[in-house]
């Protein structure tokens, strides 16, 4: 077997167990990305590549240290999920850097991060004073929680004792000119009706739709692939 055709079926096959480990981490991967799990999926990449590229190896025992790093990631979500002290140890816990408007510096050492990295995330949450935050912490996925003064939240119509109607999310009926059945079904809904609405809105043939979502309201709003319209100037000109 020449090289280019080991190469081939090594990157098949890597890539066929490196999509199935992935898929069992992935939601722990990116929903909540701690230093450790950054560390696991390098480790599982590098392995997948040297299965791929090192041809004088023998893939069993790759394949072996592929598996083992999934069960042992696998093992350490179980411990947190179930068990609290093993999860502090694992994961870590929150860190205060700001109280009542004041910097906490001795937090801010241990955790080895500037003033200039602080007020840098604070500013990415459109908070630029100091004095304007309640609470400030740091996460265990390194990302920075801020609770705002109460004088300098947003108004909320709960604050103006206004009622306001439910807003539930709407529901995909086509997708790049394709009926999502499925939903229509679960809104009670056939494609009769959903036809009737593109005529009202002057729509002849599904396929003419880019997307079409049905509001908790009732309303169908509806973009066509081909949208004619006149373009207007640049504001930034």
């Amino acid at each position: 077997m020449s090289a280019y055709s080991e190469v081939f079926l090594r990157a098949t096959f890597s890539f066929i167990i490196l999509f199935f480990f992935t898929r069992v981490l992935a939601k722990k991967l990116i929903s909540n990305l701690t230093y450790f799990d950054y560390i696991i999926g390098i480790t599982i990449g590098t392995l997948a590549a040297a299965l791929t590229i090192d041809l004088k190896s023998n893939p069993g025992p790759i394949f072996l240290a592929l598996f083992l790093w999934t069960v042992y990631s696998l093992s350490l979500s179980f411990i947190s999920l179930k068990f609290r002290k093993g999860r502090k140890i694992i994961e870590g816990e929150p860190t205060l850097l700001i109280q009542n408007g004041k910097i906490l510096e001795e937090n801010l050492s241990k955790l080895r991060l500037t003033l200039d990295d602080l007020m840098k995330q604070l500013r990415e949450k459109n908070i630029f004073k100091v004095s304007d935050v309640e609470f400030a912490l740091m996460e265990t996925d390194g990302k920075i929680s801020v609770l705002p003064k109460s004088q300098n939240r947003p108004v909320t119509p709960k604050d103006l004792n206004l009622d306001t109607k439910y807003e539930g999310l709407p529901t995909e009926l086509i997708i790049d000119g394709k009926i999502i059945y499925q939903n229509l079904e679960q809104n009670n809904l056939d494609v009769q009706w959903l036809k009737d609405q593109l005529r009202a809105q002057q729509v002849n043939s599904v396929e003419e739709v880019n997307l079409a979502q049905l509001g908790t309201d009732g309303k169908l709003y509806i973009d066509l692939k081909s949208d004619n319209f006149q373009s207007i100037n640049n504001p930034t000109d």
